[in-house]
């Protein structure tokens, strides 16, 4: 496809020749097309910033820290974003659901049930905070199905 040529009003110089390259017009045709200058990629925000990573962290640190992970991000960014704080705090009260559900279901071990409850809870929790961290990547303000609610800051 051979590119348009601009009004004839327009002097030499570099212009955009409708196939999206930049390329030189010397008033009568085009010449060489502009060499591709690379943009510098945005810079991300500092560590920590984000509330989308923070939130996702809430759910991704409770897989292999329990309640800790949630916690710390409770207390330490609770205040500063209203969405970090939703996200710390539903977490944080999964995990303490979690952690009773363990401990009732390590007591029906004694009449064997715990022992089929028990990794039905694990791959549960698991897949839940899968979904809770992918959601709070996407932005969503995401709430578990099954979750007390002790911890205050849950939005909803």
């Amino acid at each position: 496809m051979e590119p348009q040529e601009p009004p004839s009003t327009n002097p030499p110089g570099w212009y955009p020749d409708g196939t999206g390259r930049t390329r030189w017009w010397d008033g009568q045709q085009w010449g060489q097309a502009a060499p591709l200058v690379p943009t510098a990629p945005a810079q991300p925000p500092a560590s920590g910033t984000d509330p989308r990573t923070m939130a996702m962290l809430c759910h991704l640190l409770a897989i292999f820290t329990g309640f800790l992970g949630p916690l710390i991000i409770y207390l330490i960014n609770g205040d500063k974003d209203p969405f970090v704080r939703h996200h710390a705090a539903e977490s944080l009260n999964f995990q303490i659901t979690v952690t009773i559900a363990c401990v009732v279901s390590v007591v029906l071990i004694l009449v064997l049930v715990g022992l089929l409850l028990l990794p039905i809870i694990w791959v549960g929790a698991l897949v839940l905070e899968i979904i809770g961290a992918i959601r709070a990547n996407k932005g969503e303000w995401w709430r578990y199905p099954i979750n007390i609610r002790m911890v205050p800051g849950a939005v909803g």
